[in-house]
């Protein structure tokens, strides 16, 4: 039997949140984040705001400048957080396999459920509604990847200052032709730079995909064409896991005497992130947020963490973030007595087509055969080297 995955997301989250406080903003163009200032980027904005091309994560003086009577409202993100566990509180009283992939957004598997997807995600909106008084959208399929790009679908086609309530459902057998004439964009995973680059090969339509020759897609996207394909016909045999269990992956090490060269510092740091992203990577996973922990000699423990623009299980880029965190509280010569390196805000490991230069695919192949030789012969078996430069910087 085809399983039935149904993808929520609640309809600009934020600004549902902020009616909800301030029933005054209804129907009028506001966004949250930022400052009447300029200063910032929109979190998230009404879509009376959308009809003037504003859009969340824009900067928020350009948003002024397409539109000077913008409302501007300050986050409150507690209680965005509240009204997202109870939403998610609601989806687990349905069904016990959610997974929850951002604060307004989550995959449920239905599949055990005897309704059909349309009545059950009828239902599920409604109650989401009746009771929280939050929209929301669904999307449904026989798998994940075709039950986001339903969503996204069907709030596209929305017109309006009202939120969507869409319910788009693709029945199984049909995400190839669901797919097919779809513009590229839509796939998930592909972000502007692809899309052009996509374009410009003459791909216009998901449907293309599957029409180019496959000797091309080798040459640009490696072993990641095949992934490619099989998204075009809606293939994806994942499964909607709950990754609340894992926050984080981190690994620290505490040495027996304090360490002020800087050259062994970085070191210590380059194979804990190596640790860090063969975690990753073994459970499938990848996360947006890098953190570092340093102790110094009387004890005093700092920490710092930056959050990435992409999610990430590559040793490099883990240890690029971790080394520029680690000259942002180390002084030269300060001894140093214990490093920890985390990753947070974890989600599956989705190639996002963005990255799929040359360089990426090299680094992708590159890692997967050292985790295959470690595997089988033993840890550290092989480990890329690196060079220490004056400036801080480095190279494979």
């Amino acid at each position: 039997m085809p399983r039935k995955i149904l993808h929520l997301d609640l309809d600009a989250f934020f600004c549902a949140v902020e009616e909800k406080s301030d029933p005054s903003l209804r129907n009028k163009a506001f966004a949250t984040g930022g400052s009447r200032e300029g200063r910032g980027v929109v979190t998230s904005c009404s879509y009376a705001a959308r009809k003037y091309g504003i859009h969340s994560a824009m900067p928020m003086a350009q948003a002024l400048r397409l539109y000077p009577d913008l409302i501007i409202v300050h986050g409150h993100f507690m209680e965005y957080r509240s009204y997202s566990k109870l939403v998610m509180r609601i989806l687990k009283n349905l069904t016990p396999v959610v997974e929850q992939i951002s604060i307004d957004e989550a995959f449920l598997d239905v599949s055990d459920l005897p309704s059909e997807s349309k009545r059950i995600a009828s239902d599920l909106q409604m109650q989401i509604y009746s009771s929280l008084g939050l929209p929301s959208s669904i999307g449904g399929a026989s798998n994940k990847l075709v039950a986001k790009i339903a969503t996204n679908i069907a709030k596209s086609t929305h017109t309006g200052n009202t939120y969507p309530m869409a319910i788009k459902i693709i029945p199984a057998g049909k995400e190839k032709e669901f797919l097919a004439p779809l513009p590229v964009k839509e796939m998930w995973g592909i972000g502007p730079k692809s899309d052009e680059f996509l374009n410009k090969l003459g791909i216009q339509t998901i449907r293309d995909i599957l029409n180019f020759p496959k000797i091309t897609l080798d040459k640009h996207f490696g072993k990641f064409a095949d992934d490619l394909i099989r998204r075009a016909k809606g293939v994806d045999s994942r499964l909607v896991r709950d990754h609340e269990g894992i926050k984080s992956v981190s690994n620290e090490r505490t040495f027996f005497e304090n360490i002020r060269e800087e050259k062994q510092l970085l070191g210590q740091i380059k194979e804990l992130s190596e640790k860090v992203g063969k975690r990753l990577r073994k459970k499938g996973l990848a996360g947006r947020t890098i953190r570092i922990k340093i102790r110094w000699h009387g004890f005093e423990t700092h920490t710092r963490q930056l959050t990435l623009g992409q999610a990430t299980n590559h040793d490099s880029v883990i240890f690029s973030a971790a080394k520029e965190l680690f000259f942002s509280i180390w002084k030269t010569g300060k001894p140093v007595r214990l490093i920890g390196i985390g990753v947070s805000k974890l989600g599956e490991d989705i190639h996002q087509l963005s990255l799929f230069n040359q360089s990426y695919i090299r680094e992708d192949n590159l890692l997967e055969a050292i985790d295959m030789i470690n595997k089988r012969y033993g840890d550290h078996t092989i480990r890329k080297g690196m060079k220490i430069r004056s400036d801080h910087s480095w190279k494979d």
